[in-house]
């Protein structure tokens, strides 16, 4: 089932607002990564910058080879909740960000080697004492745009995240083990067969020394279109060529059309056209809808004029754009109807804030073959008043 187009739950039988994923769904897309795995030995992570429902985890690292976190407190979820292996980069860390991640990581990776220098003996040292093994890796810039979002490239012009070539000190490569690099957004092989390539070109007096290199996340290697055969080709070859372990971090791709928000129409307004109110928020409950921005799509719907009924759904905050789209339907919507958004295990859970004390969505998940829901978590008042 294509999880973009199609939900299997009834979403009558679920409270509103809520996030809820397919477990199927998820464990469809994990086999798939699974596959690319045994072709080719190498490891992949998920990245919890997209998708931390931890709920899921016994399901994950079933296929799945750790977790990769950009802070202590993923980290440290990492830790306690996926039981595998921990990777760890920020653009900076501080000294308590070392004493923290040192006894979580397996793998720190460092943004410049004025960090690596200034923390690497202290994070050994912490690691040691806790009798935690820690590997070092560095992030390299590969100067190699394939993003279309300049807000999205960690590749663009001026950006800070990753080595350049210019910049990067061969003879200071100590205890270093491994290399990061990340400039993928949603993309298919082709994209990480000219990075690689860059990469090949700018750093291969660099790769033998390795013991690791990791491609970074931004690969759609669950999409029904993407190439997964140029993908274990480009990656069984540099393995060879390198005598390198290679790791994957994919968000998107572990979660893709795997997830849904159900939210309930509370009321319908006309202006330029009709526009429906429901009890869920873009900017609280699906910020990316904004920053991307994008259009999600609602089951049933089509693009405006395409279906007889067009009309615009918005949220039910305070802010002007607080505006998921404009949609087309087979017929009026009406007080009480439920809409579900496709697509919303990615980049929503982790992302949801409370403005205008909105309620955060319950988290949900659903299994096909019980065909039962199962409330992972609510929120209330508190979860509100506490953040504050």
């Amino acid at each position: 089932m294509d999880g973009r187009l199609a939900c299997r739950l009834n979403p009558n039988r679920i409270a509103t607002p809520a996030f809820v994923v397919d477990l199927g769904l998820l464990e469809d897309n994990c086999r798939i990564l699974d596959q690319v795995r045994q072709r080719t030995g190498c490891k992949i992570l998920l990245a919890l910058k997209c998708f931390a429902m931890y709920a899921t985890f016994p399901l994950l690292r079933q296929y799945l080879d750790g977790i990769c976190a950009s802070s202590p407190y993923e980290a440290r979820l990492g830790r306690e909740e996926f039981q595998r292996e921990v990777h760890a980069f920020a653009a900076a860390f501080s000294e308590s960000d070392i004493r923290a991640l040192a006894k979580t990581c397996d793998h720190l990776v460092f943004n410049s080697f004025a960090q690596f220098e200034r923390f690497g003996p202290l994070a050994k040292q912490v690691a040691e004492q806790a009798g935690n093994i820690l590997h070092f890796g560095l992030r390299i810039n590969p100067e190699h745009s394939e993003g279309t979002v300049p807000m999205y490239d960690p590749c663009s012009p001026g950006s800070r995240l990753g080595i350049r070539r210019e910049h990067f000190l061969s003879d200071r490569i100590g205890t270093v083990k491994g290399l990061h690099w990340h400039n993928l957004c949603e993309q298919d092989a082709d994209c990480l067969q000219r990075t690689v390539a860059a990469v090949e070109n700018a750093f291969g007096d660099v790769l033998p020394r390795m013991d690791y290199v990791n491609f970074g996340g931004g690969h759609h290697i669950t999409r029904a279109d993407y190439d997964r055969e140029l993908l274990v080709d480009i990656i069984n070859t540099f393995q060879q060529r390198w005598q390198v372990q290679v790791y994957l971090e994919p968000g998107e791709a572990v979660a893709l059309n795997t997830g849904y928000l159900v939210a309930t129409v509370l009321d319908i307004i006309q202006a330029d056209m009709p526009i429906a109110i429901m009890d869920a928020s873009v900017p609280a409950h699906m910020p990316d809808v904004l920053e991307m921005p994008y259009r999600p799509h609602i089951i049933g719907s089509s693009l405006p004029g395409e279906q007889p009924y067009t009309c615009r759904i918005g949220g039910l905050s305070c802010l002007a754009g607080d505006v998921a789209g404009e949609y087309s339907f087979p017929r009026p919507l009406e007080v009480g109807q439920q809409l579900v958004f496709t697509d919303m295990a990615i980049y929503t859970m982790v992302k949801t804030n409370t403005f205008n004390g909105v309620k955060l969505p319950d988290i949900v998940t659903w299994d096909p073959d019980s065909e039962q829901c199962k409330v992972v978590k609510t929120f209330g008042y508190t979860d509100f008043k506490q953040r504050l």
